[in-house]
This record gives C-alpha cells, structure tokens and sequence, in this order.
C-alpha cells in the first residue's frame, strides 16, 4: 500500500489537537517518521541484523512500541533461527490495524508474527533472546522506564539482547542548541514549513521526553546488562545493543 504525505501540522495546533498514536498518525507515520528521524531506515535494517545474531531457536522476539511494525517485518525477514516468533506490542489500536493490513499478506518463509494491543508497562514478559524498543522508551514516564528494561532485562536469556533506538538530549547546551538547528534543518530539507515544525513540537512536548545517552547506559547497567555498545549516532538520535 502507499504512504500518505504527513500534513497533519498544516493545520495550526489548536484546530489539529495535540499529538497522539491515532488512525490520522498512523496513516501518515511512515512519511512522517523518514522526514523526522535521520537514519531510520538504518536502524530499522540494523535492527534485524541484530536480531538475527542473537535469537535462539524456539524463543519469543519482541517488538514493543511496533507501531505500524518496520522493526518487526524486518526481524521476520531477517531472523532464520528454527522455532522462533515474534511478539509486536503496541498499546494504539489505530496502529496495530494498519501494520496487520500491511502484512495481510505475510511473505513465505518469515517468523510468525502475534500483534498484541497492551501498554508494555504493565506486561508480563515471556523468556526471549531478543527485544527491541526503538523509539519507544522515550514515550514511557520516567518513572516507568527502569522498572521496564529491569522486567525487559529478567525475561531475556542469557547473551540475549535489547536494541534500544532513542531521540537524545546532550549534557553540554551549546552542543544541544547546535544539534537542534541541524534536526530543523533537517525536517525543512524534508519538505517541513516553519509552521509545521512548530506545530508537531508543541504537540508532542511533554509527550516525547528524551534523556542523556549517560542516563540510558548507566540505567541499563543498574538492571542487570552486562555490555552496552552503540551502534548508531545522528544529530540527537542514538542506538544501542545491550547484552544480558
């Protein structure tokens, strides 16, 4: 199916309401997300590469916050580990109806697939060697989140692995404020009016709370991981595998 042209912040924020997971985001996501998210394609690819090496036969793979399921299908396509499935999680109903009608019809020889309808805080994992969590964290309460990758961290196998994609704030301001002009620069590259930028941020401020690269790692570190390594860094986006 073709991907609509994400327009929704031409309207101005009080006639287009505050940002969430919607049917009217979920229709434009992936325009939306390759005009916003430098290297996105990269870490999706990355993702499944990832995945790949680390699963072991007859686990679970999960994908959590799989919106319209790129990091999933990729996974699928990707992952040839005998008796493995994947489990995509996404608490946006209007989400998981798009990515199930994208893969109605699911390419031969890829894992299966549950698409699952929960808000991952309050899951209860099953053993698996992969989890990935691009994009999502970010859009947990802070208070949330280290009881999260610790539940994430407990479920794994040992030498399974997370992959955690996340929007980043810097420690040094002037490093922040240059790394912000980069990313507008980017989005008007992509076609984004000033008023469209301005809208999206004010929508999704206070939704969106990005941290320090620091405050992930040493979180990782405190619930249990024994290896973090970046693999990906793009103005204010980074990515990383995290051993257990």
């Amino acid at each position: 199916m073709s991907d609509l042209e994400d327009n929704l912040f031409k309207t101005p924020l009080s006639s287009a309401g505050g940002f969430r997971f919607d049917e009217k985001v979920a229709l434009v996501f992936p325009d939306m997300i390759r005009r916003s998210v430098p290297g996105y394609g990269h870490i999706i690819g990355s993702s499944g590469l990832i995945a790949k090496r680390y699963a072991k036969a007859n686990t679970v793979i999960y994908d959590l916050g799989c919106s319209l399921g790129a990091t999933t299908l990729a996974i699928a396509g990707e992952v040839e580990t005998p008796g493995c499935r994947i489990i995509a999680v996404d608490n946006s109903e209007a989400m998981l109806a798009q990515a199930r009608m994208r893969l109605s019809e699911p390419p031969i020889d890829t894992l299966p697939i549950d698409w699952v309808c929960e808000d991952i805080s309050d899951m209860t994992f099953e053993r698996c060697s992969v989890v990935a969590l691009n994009f999502t964290l970010q859009f947990i309460e802070k208070g949330k989140r280290e009881k999260l990758l610790s539940d994430v961290r407990r479920a794994l196998y040992p030498n399974g692995a997370l992959i955690l994609a996340e929007k980043i704030v810097q420690e040094n301001a002037k490093s922040q404020d240059t790394l912000n002009t980069l990313h507008l620069d980017f989005k008007r590259a992509n076609g984004y009016s000033e008023l469209e930028i301005a809208g999206k941020r004010q929508a999704i401020e206070n939704v969106l709370v990005p941290e320090t690269a620091n405050a992930h790692i040493e979180r990782l570190t405190r619930v249990g991981f024994r290896e973090v390594t970046e693999f990906f860094h793009c103005l204010n986006f980074k990515a990383w595998i995290a051993v257990a």
